[in-house]
């Protein structure tokens, strides 16, 4: 049994680091790990909104940490290249507004445990996914869709593609034959881009600067999955010169799915970013994609899709469910009580297996946090094979 029909086409969007939401997920995330780097046990909540010449930043939280918020921010957007008014957007001279306050009472009050536990932060469910369609063991649309949005950066910065912005989205279709990824049949790049490359009317962006765009930013990525029926659409409008927090508001949390498995697997109820590990949202999430993918890993499934849930307060989950599409080698209900026994699934558990609580997190908050092979992302090991064959035998 599979997820979905065995012929089909399936498409996932990815989007650029300049895109206002995930700017404000890069806010929030690097908060955060001010926050960590000064404060391993901070706790943290933080949300950012962006639109025209103003950023307003604000949440709970409680920390020992001393620094300064705008330096980090504007930091963050020179970074990522917001530094012009013709980009739509000017970190340096951008206003920046904060509003903080301490996390509540009554939420600490289940968190923190005498015992040296953590209690849940939130109630919540969280789903993990993996699967064997990439080597990444993630669903291929969105690991191109990313690819292509780190191409993107890549061509801006290097100075490949100079007319590019910030701000960009990639989506790609794939299409598939017996359940097996097989060909790209459509690419949709929407790329900001200077007036240098403008049609003499103003009107449109030159074929010329779109091909280069195919050239150097889709062709490469695709491969031979690009066939002569492949088609392709760069800035659908015509041109994309008003773009980044002068053309869309931005604010955190607004890019689940972008975050995830591109719409292949379910979302649980919250986002990511800004929150601390405490927060169930973020470290069963990030728990529960480590667990789908030592099982597909160790080869006890070949697709996986897991559960975790949560009361605020609460040291051990309320529930664990594995689904494996009939691809499992035990049946499900066994697979989630082998999960109990090789996982620690309490909140201090997840941080302290998963080491949660360094500064790591601004970078997960663009080209998607699962599928990276960025060796802080510890949830993407596959390191418990031998202990999962071993308990399952």
């Amino acid at each position: 049994m599979s997820l979905y029909p065995k012929n089909m086409l399936f498409t996932s969007e990815s989007v650029s680091e300049g895109h206002p939401d995930k700017l404000c997920d890069q806010i929030s995330d690097a908060v955060l790990d001010e926050c960590l780097r000064r404060d391993p046990e901070a706790r943290v909540a933080c949300n950012t909104f962006v639109t025209m010449g103003l950023i307003l930043v604000g949440g709970q939280i409680t920390t020992s940490a001393l620094f300064d918020v705008e330096e980090a921010i504007r930091k963050l957007g020179n970074d990522i290249g917001y530094t012009s008014p013709k980009y739509g957007f000017d970190v340096n001279g951008a206003t920046i507004l904060r509003s903080f306050h301490r996390q509540s009472s009554d939420i600490n009050l289940g968190v923190t445990k005498a015992s040296g536990e953590i209690g849940a932060g939130d109630q919540g469910m969280m789903f993990g996914y993996a699967c064997r369609q990439t080597e990444e063991l993630m669903p291929l649309p969105i690991m191109l869709a990313h690819k292509l949005a780190m191409k993107l950066a890549e061509v801006r910065k290097q100075g490949i593609l100079p007319f590019l912005g910030p701000d960009g989205k990639t989506q790609v279709t794939v299409e598939y034959r017996d359940a097996r990824p097989v060909r790209v049949d459509y690419v949709v790049i929407a790329a900001q881009h200077t007036a240098e490359v403008l049609t003499p009317d103003g009107k449109f962006m030159t074929e010329d600067a779109k091909n280069e765009i195919i050239a150097k930013v889709a062709l490469p990525v695709l491969g031979d999955f690009v066939d002569e029926k492949t088609k392709f659409a760069v800035n659908g409008t015509g041109k994309f010169l008003v773009a980044g927090p002068q053309a869309d508001s931005g604010l955190t949390g607004r890019k689940i799915i972008v975050d995830t498995y591109g719409g292949w697997a379910v979302h649980g109820g919250g986002a990511f970013s800004g929150k601390d590990a405490t927060k169930v949202d973020r470290s069963a999430g990030y728990m529960a994609r480590y667990i789908a993918k030592n099982l597909v890993a160790s080869e006890l499934v070949s697709e996986c899709l897991v559960q975790l849930a949560y009361c605020i307060g609460r040291v051990d989950p309320v529930s664990v469910m594995v689904n494996s599409y009939g691809t499992g080698k035990r049946p499900d209900t066994e697979l989630a009580s082998l999960v109990r026994k090789v996982f620690s699934l309490s909140p201090k558990g997840m941080i302290d297996h998963l080491r949660l609580r360094r500064p790591i997190f601004r970078k997960s908050a663009t080209f998607g946090h699962f599928g990276r092979l960025d060796t802080d992302f510890t949830w993407e090991r596959v390191d418990a094979i031998d202990e999962l064959q071993a308990k399952a035998a």
